[in-house]
């Protein structure tokens, strides 16, 4: 194996690959059909470039048939924006591509022997190389009733479902005044994460700042957000001045930290602290963790590690199977580094992956041998709320605050979009309405919005002790 820094000649190899370099095949029954699991942003990337190689035919499923930009999933539950603003269907993403085939169906189990996948549908696809990019789930962590009543934030539904709950809530509130002493409009975060972090600010900058142009009568003076985690501290990736600004920007929103605890139970209308405590609350958003999909245990053939994560090689592929890739938050991808810890499951690992997965495939067309992955460190940032961001970029973690941190989390975020075939103009539009009329936008989408959620039984007796 190869190291990337050893071979000069890397750029030309990888440049005659990406142009097609080699002998042009025109019988499709001559390329190396390559299916990819996963629609996300591993799963594009991958199929993206290895369309511009007339040597390879791609198909790619997944079982939305649909790209959803998970990075902003909390700001579509929170209404900063629309569904529509990131989601993409992948067969318009593709359109001019005719060597790749988009198929919307769920894949239920895989073979790494065989590169072939099964459908729910019974049909089996195989192919020459298999790429699994099928992302993650929630991590439940065998908290009792986590998975029944709590809201995840890992798909587009999920964001729905939240941003419909709080609209359900704050109407039947509206109704009946009388519910909001008995804690009606408290909201839990459960993680301290960047998930739980943007989530719980975004969540109130929306009751205590937009509701309130909504329902002009109702008072928010009740209104609870409340993060719970087991750490002592928010976003505990990131530096200590991180954390202790993140804390501030929280407090400054009416957040409440519920720090070095963690929830024992989820109910339909309260959760359970391990110190006994009981909050009442109709809406539980989890963002507690993530683990792989589940496709990663109805596989046959594969090695999972740290939250059920595929282990792979440093060239992306899965010991033993040389023609199978695991990539994005499916797998556990270690920097090239002896004693190295996995990368994290951000939005530009996943991309970098599919895209160095792709290009290892052509290197095998070209014969010009596989590289180890080599991860661009973009850094990690979260956003607190409106005008609060923190952000500590590149490999050596230069820590930015406030107004330029948003500057850098706008950049990397529209790169990504751009990256996985989006149009970045919508996003930079949005984000100039988001920093200059900070609530006008929300306001709209929710009086525009209409909820299909379950309606709640506010009548539920409740139990434990109410703090």
């Amino acid at each position: 194996m190869r190291n990337a820094h050893t071979n000069g000649a890397l750029g030309r190899a990888w440049w005659q690959a990406f142009k097609g370099g080699g002998p042009a095949m025109t019988d499709s029954s001559a390329q190396t059909h390559v299916v990819v699991v996963g629609g996300g942003l591993a799963g594009v990337a991958c199929a993206r470039l290895l369309a511009d190689d007339e040597r390879a035919r791609v198909t790619l499923l997944d079982r939305n048939g649909n790209h959803e930009f998970q990075p902003l999933l909390y700001q579509v539950a929170t209404a900063e924006l629309s569904g529509k603003d990131m989601s993409f269907e992948l067969s318009r993403l593709f359109a001019h591509e005719p060597s790749v085939t988009v198929r919307t169906a769920e894949v239920t189990s895989a073979d790494a022997d065989t590169t072939s996948v099964t459908l729910a549908d019974g049909d089996t696809i195989s192919g020459d190389v298999l790429v699994l990019a099928a992302g993650a789930q929630p991590n439940f962590s065998r908290t009792p009733g986590a998975a029944e009543h709590s809201f995840p934030l890992y798909s587009l539904s999920d964001a729905i479902r939240v941003r419909d709950r709080v609209l359900e809530i704050f109407a039947e509130v509206a109704a009946h005044p009388e519910l909001a002493d008995e804690g009606a409009l408290t909201f839990v975060v459960v993680g301290a994460g960047p998930t739980g972090v943007e989530t719980a600010g975004a969540l109130a900058e929306l009751t205590h700042n937009v509701m309130p142009h909504v329902y002009d009568d109702l008072s928010v003076a009740r209104v609870r957000v409340i993060l719970v985690d087991l750490g002592h501290t928010v976003l505990p990736a990131f530096s200590d001045g991180a954390h202790e600004y993140a804390t501030k920007q929280l407090r400054k929103r009416g957040v409440e930290l519920r720090l070095g605890f963690s929830v024992t139970e989820v109910a339909p209308d309260h959760v359970k602290l391990s110190d006994g405590t009981s909050l009442p609350t109709h809406l539980v958003v989890w963002g507690g963790g993530e683990m792989a999909a589940p496709l990663a245990n109805q596989t046959g053939g594969l090695t999972t590690g740290h939250g059920g994560r595929v282990d792979v090689l440093p060239d992306l592929t899965v010991a033993g199977h040389p023609n199978v890739y695991a990539l994005g938050d499916f797998a556990n991808i270690a920097p090239n580094a002896p004693g190295a810890e996995p990368l994290p499951q951000l939005g530009s690992v996943a991309q970098q992956s599919g895209d160095w997965a792709a290009r290892n495939i052509l290197s095998d067309l070209d014969g010009t041998g596989r590289l180890d992955f080599e991860y661009h460190d973009k850094g990690i940032m979260a956003m607190i709320g409106r005008k609060a961001a923190v952000a500590e970029i590149g490999e050596h973690r230069r820590e930015m605050h406030g107004r330029v941190a948003f500057a850098a989390w706008l950049g990397v975020h529209a790169q990504l979009l751009a990256n996985a075939g989006a149009q970045a103009r919508a996003f930079t539009s949005w984000a100039e309405e988001f920093y200059v009329r900070p609530h006008h936008r929300s306001a709209e989408l929710l009086r525009s919005s209409t909820s299909d959620s379950l309606h709640i039984d506010w009548d539920e007796p409740r139990s434990g002790e109410q703090v």
